[in-house]
């Protein structure tokens, strides 16, 4: 695992009164409804055990997008949906569409793939049995045409398609829907309710596939690996018909008026996005040395993207947050 991921706020303990742009999550999410529930359920829900699986998460879910709930496996984030597919098809062939989040290889490598790492989609490795795509990608924000996967996939029924749909809610472009990967044989759907809802710390994702896939992946899937007020929180949000707390053209808006008035900025760089988020390079230093100034002079942190295969060392990324934050981190840049 490459340590960053994320945001490595726990590294800075001291830190007050910080603006955190290089996690994914939007801090304008509105939690109290869900933090008031949590709390008024808390003493039942750590007092005993969860189901030992979330049966009642994927019912809820299935019901949500009109499927089977044999067809949805929830998971204590993506991140832990990413590692039981790998497991599912261990000693497999794994291709990773770069560059992208680390856990499609790190997950492949643990459980004895060989990994073949590719930069365009023009270009599948054909010897791959398993293709691992980001869509919308980390880091870059980008958004791949749903009809040019839809014919990869048909003209390449021998190989399984997992696509971490993670941060879906963040863009207004077309993605696959759930229904949809349930009626392909060789598709896999990431989906993360951690990214939508800025609960970082509550890990909890879901898969939707085909129900020979989702089966064969329950039965590896570790008891009680997703805990209760994991599955409360899911079946809370859910409840509320969420989601719709967050203006996504707005925040869509925010993101590319941030975006033009950093490539403003002399010695920086933005590269295009189709969601909230998105790369700059920075000319002037390296993009460690940026880190560690905007978080000692200014209580700013930022994703140190230099790490991610294909970017080099002044590489970050950049998640929008509020009108007032933004400001902030412009402030600070032009400052340099």
């Amino acid at each position: 695992m490459i340590k960053g991921h994320g945001d490595d706020l726990y590294l800075y303990k001291g830190l007050r009164n910080w603006i955190n742009f290089s996690s994914n999550v939007c801090g304008g999410t509105d939690r109290a409804g869900l933090e008031a529930h949590l709390q008024s359920r808390l003493s039942a829900l750590i007092s005993a055990y969860p189901e030992p699986e979330p049966y009642s998460l994927e019912a809820e879910l299935a019901a949500f997008y009109g499927v089977d709930c044999t067809n949805i496996s929830v998971t204590s984030g993506a991140t832990e949906g990413i590692y039981l597919i790998a497991q599912l098809f261990h000693h497999g062939r794994s291709a990773v569409l770069q560059p992208t989040f680390s856990e499609y290889a790190d997950a492949a490598k643990v459980h004895n793939h060989t990994v073949t790492n590719f930069f365009s989609l023009e270009e599948l490795p054909q010897k791959a049995d398993i293709i691992w795509l980001c869509n919308p990608n980390n880091p870059t924000g980008r958004v791949w045409d749903t009809d040019m996967l839809q014919s990869l996939i048909r003209q390449n029924p021998d190989k399984v398609f997992v696509i971490d749909q993670s941060y879906e809610y963040f863009t207004l472009k077309e993605l696959f829907t759930v229904k949809e990967a349930t009626e392909w044989p060789n598709v896999i759907l990431l989906h993360s309710m951690t990214k939508r809802y800025a609960i970082p710390g509550i890990r909890l994702g879901y898969i939707t596939a085909d129900r020979c896939i989702t089966d064969r992946l329950k039965q590896i899937r570790m008891p009680w690996s997703v805990n209760a007020l994991a599955i409360e929180a899911g079946l809370y949000l859910l409840s509320k018909k969420l989601p719709g707390t967050l203006n996504i053209s707005s925040l869509l808006k925010e993101s590319q008026v941030l975006r033009e008035n950093i490539g403003r900025i002399s010695g920086f760089q933005v590269e295009p996005t189709d969601t909230h988020y998105f790369l700059a390079h920075c000319n002037r230093m390296s993009a460690s040395e940026l880190k560690q100034h905007l978080i000692s002079e200014h209580g700013i942190l930022i994703r140190d993207a230099s790490n991610f295969m294909g970017l080099n060392s002044g590489h970050f990324r950049i998640a929008a947050q509020t009108p007032k934050q933004n400001d902030k981190l412009l402030y600070a840049l032009k400052s340099l």
